[in-house]
């Protein structure tokens, strides 16, 4: 396969470092806003809900499938590869598991918080779906986060070798 020039893949490692730090930076804002956002009304916490949910929408997804097919496009046009280092490894399991962890549990659990606010106001906060929602956002979402910056550092660092060195 043609690989990428080197004026190409700068602009792909721009366009990557550009789409992982919207990714992380929306997730770390979710956090922020789970943790140190209080409601002192119905309408104040339906308004942070629906605010977490653009964010995800409309920065997270984005920024989580431009990591991802940058990533693609890395490992299919250059000579980095899917699993020449073992970093890259890393990396891919987890883009992929990240990506997939949002889509069938950070996301769903984000998602169905607003509607039961604006059914129940304030009362949402005595409700058990809520709760169990807003909990487990609470615990999974940091967790994703700094799995998130742990990816950006090993792609600054790369710090193993290459897959199927032996060390010496």
């Amino acid at each position: 396969m043609k690989k990428m020039k080197a004026k190409g893949q700068k602009w792909l490692k721009g366009l990557h470092i550009f789409f992982a730090c919207i990714w992380i930076g929306a997730g770390f804002c979710l956090v922020l806003m789970q943790m140190g956002l209080q409601a002192d009304s119905g309408g104040t916490l339906h308004g942070i809900d629906v605010s977490m949910k653009f964010i995800d929408d409309f920065v997270v997804i984005p920024g989580a499938f431009g990591s991802l097919i940058t990533g693609l496009i890395y490992a299919l046009f250059t000579n980095w590869g899917f699993f020449k280092h073992r970093w890259i490894t890393v990396k891919w399991i987890i883009n992929v598991g990240g990506i997939l962890f949002g889509t069938f549990y950070l996301g769903p659990w984000l998602n169905s918080m607003a509607p039961i606010s604006a059914e129940l106001g304030l009362d949402a906060l005595s409700d058990p779906a809520y709760m169990y929602n807003k909990t487990m956002n609470s615990w999974f979402g940091p967790i994703q986060v700094a799995t998130l910056i742990f990816a950006a550092f090993i792609s600054a660092l790369k710090p193993w070798k290459k897959a199927g060195k032996q060390d010496k």
